[in-house]
């Protein structure tokens, strides 16, 4: 109650303000974003300013690649792998569309790469970021006013081991001031992996194995409908949407499982998902007193997921091994924040405030297995509540950019209705940032940056409760884990055509999965997360300068670890490579042919394989005036993707040998009838718990 009575004083706030709120002159608010790059070529144009590389898309040969994903894959320091957006070097990626948080990767496909204006990636994100953030992905699309009805229609269909299908269809109407828009998509999508997994381990005094092997089958038919409306009038504009989103998943895997010598069990597992959610979402954004910018953001969101798993072991007298769990979950959330000038600068200061509950009814029902993995019943109830500041300033060719954030946290944990002291918390949390940037010339900036932030680890292992995963074999959450402190140290410059990013990260008590013994009256191996210190030092080199109608995106780096773990060091480093090539031929036709490959070396507590040679290629044509755009891709054309590993933790090493179907073709046809992009410009009230829900 007294988290909600806190978002009803928000909105209080809010009308208070829009109150005194003067409306002045027509002003677009997307253009309080970076400024602006002047495309003179048909070559994308990539800029740094501070500490965040601007890429102007419109105009440029990627605006006819087909959809956002396209274009992302082709710019500096991003890779693109199965529709999974990463930045070279950084983790917790956050992605916002016209100042939208970005809610699953599904809304990339949708974005056409012809309605993306620019892209901006920043590195050093400050305090009006969560603390969790490690980099901004901000996509700004191009604002069309035509009137009337527009129409898009995407349908894609890929082959890999099997075939999978999705269909998006968008419709927006615009009359005057006021836009209406709704669009459905539906996504079928049919997986295959197959793999090993081999224990090694000391018991009982021998040496003993504990191995398996899965071929898993994974089809998963995802549904979601959104509606809303937007209204835009001078400098005052507000909107609101409601999205509907139900998944279906089936899981199959059929497989062996072995100790030692004895003869491998013939084992089958049956898995169900069925979840939906539903979410709410509302903005309103103000200029007011030619200076004062006003925005505010809330959200709802309440979901339910319920999986229901069977193990069975063909040809054997052993009982069928079932489990059920129900989880679900609810967000309120909201976030205000005022922008105006102060001391020949620009000054953010604002709140971000949620209130998250979730539980988890966690049931087995196979009497033997419930000895060691018992039924629970966990719910965790969280109240945030932030105030961040941030103040930039250009002296000359110095710029300087300063923030604080200060949080307070009352976490509530319990345990089949009682309340455990020793996991709930109430934490006052204070973390600064500042960067401190030069400009030699227009080619050659460089910055650096220090970031002190508080990661808090997602609500899936913030849970005691425990899965069946074979006769000897557990996996499970860490309800007592801590949360993590991080310091980040950045090096970023620019120099005629060259990026240099040099990272150093001091991580205290963050969080790496381990394997171990667990207590039981027979062998029984758990996999879980634990809480470590790890220090990593990551420095990469990336050319990006356009060759005529050849567009190349080079990138070499290295990435090291210093971690050692019950005295077993994890340090070997990961050198990697990435050679992404565009071009744009006459009669609208893109090519584009990207390759990759990285050493053997050490992720936390993960020894990774070697990939040497991987290459993605696809190649596209426009028809009638850009209406219709058709692209046929080839993902992992040579099957050459490693995806093993090994983990050494407390006494075990892990051998895990994976294959899954990236190889594989995809149509993509995509039709705009008087396209237009939906134009909400609300943010994510609470980005971090939206995350970890």
């Amino acid at each position: 109650m007294n988290a909600k009575l806190l978002i009803i004083v928000l909105v209080a706030m809010l009308a208070c303000a829009v109150a005194s709120a003067q409306t002045t002159e027509s002003t677009d608010s997307l253009t309080r974003q970076l400024q602006e790059v002047v495309v003179t070529a048909r070559q994308p144009a990539t800029r740094l300013v501070g500490t965040t590389l601007v890429s102007t898309i419109a105009g440029s040969n990627l605006a006819d690649l087909g959809t956002a994903l396209d274009v992302l894959a082709q710019l500096p320091m991003i890779q693109v792998h199965d529709n999974t957006v990463s930045v070279t070097g950084r983790s917790n990626i956050k992605i916002y569309i016209d100042g939208r948080p970005m809610r699953d990767d599904i809304e990339l496909q949708q974005l056409l790469s012809s309605n993306i204006r620019r892209v901006e990636l920043l590195m050093a994100p400050g305090a009006a970021y969560d603390s969790t953030t490690g980099a901004v992905l901000r996509i700004t699309t191009r604002r069309d006013f035509a009137p009337g009805l527009s129409v898009t229609d995407q349908f894609n269909l890929q082959r890999r081991r099997r075939w999978s299908v999705m269909d998006y269809l968008s419709l927006s109407y615009h009359t005057g001031a006021w836009e209406f828009f709704a669009d459905g998509t539906v996504n079928n999508d049919n997986r295959l992996a197959k793999g090993s997994t081999t224990n090694t381990l000391m018991y009982d005094g021998r040496e003993t194995v504990v191995g398996g092997s899965q071929h898993n089958s994974y089809t998963t038919t995802v549904g979601v409908v959104k509606a809303g409306f937007n209204y835009a009038a001078g400098s005052q504009s507000f909107g609101a949407y409601y999205r509907y989103n139900p998944e279906r998943g089936d899981f199959t895997n059929t497989g062996t499982e072995w100790l030692d010598s004895e003869p491998a069990l013939d084992r089958l597992i049956d898995r169900s998902i069925r979840s939906h959610s539903h979410l709410a979402s509302a903005y309103y954004d103000n200029t007011f007193a030619d200076r004062y910018h006003l925005h505010f953001d809330g959200d709802y969101r309440q979901s339910t997921a319920r999986n229901g798993v069977v193990t069975s072991y063909l040809g054997t007298s052993t009982p069928d091994v079932l489990s059920t769990d129900r989880r679900t979950s609810s967000l309120w959330a909201g976030k205000l924040y005022l922008d105006f000038p102060l001391w020949q600068g620009d000054f953010t200061v604002g709140t971000q405030d949620s209130y998250t509950h979730t539980s988890l009814d966690y049931r087995m029902l196979n009497d033997r297995v419930g000895e060691y993995i018992p039924s629970s019943l966990s719910d965790a109830r969280q109240t945030s509540a932030a105030l961040f500041a941030t103040w930039a300033r250009m002296f000359g060719r110095f710029n300087m950019s300063i923030g604080a954030r200060y949080e307070y946290v009352d976490y509530d944990f319990k345990v089949d209705g009682r309340r455990d002291d020793d996991i709930s918390r109430r934490d006052h949390l204070l973390t600064p940032d500042l960067t401190l940037g030069y400009t030699f010339s227009d080619d050659a900036q460089l910055s650096l940056s220090y970031k002190m932030s508080t990661v808090k680890p997602p609500y899936s292992q913030l849970t005691g409760a425990l899965n069946y995963v074979g006769r000897h074999e557990i996996e499970g959450g860490n309800a007592a884990l801590r949360d993590e402190r991080m310091h980040d140290i950045q090096l970023f410059g620019l120099w005629n055509g060259f990026i240099l990013q040099a990272d150093y990260v001091r991580s205290l008590d963050t969080y790496a999965y381990v394997k171990q013994l667990y207590p039981a009256r027979d062998l029984q191996l758990l996999m879980h997360p634990v809480n470590i210190d790890v220090s990593a030092l990551s420095v990469y080199l990336v050319w990006n300068k356009p060759v005529g109608c050849w567009t190349p995106n080079v990138t070499v780096g290295v990435y090291r670890q210093w971690l050692t773990l019950d005295n077993c060091r994890h340090d070997r480093p990961i050198f990697s490579y990435y050679f992404d090539n565009t071009f744009a031929l006459p009669r609208g036709w893109m090519v584009t042919a990207n390759v990759s490959g990285s050493t053997r070396g050490d992720m936390h507590t993960n020894r990774f394989g070697a990939t040497w040679f991987t290459i993605d290629a696809s190649i596209g044509r426009t028809f009638f005036n850009k209406s219709l755009n058709v692209k046929l891709s080839a993902t992992d054309i040579f099957n050459t993707a490693n995806n093993n590993w090994t983990m050494d933790t407390y006494g075990v090493h892990v051998d895990k040998r994976q294959s899954y179907d990236r190889r594989g073709i995809a149509l993509t046809v995509i039709y705009k009838f008087r396209p237009r992009k939906s134009r909400y410009k609300g943010t994510s009230a609470a980005e971090a718990e939206m995350n970890r829900l």
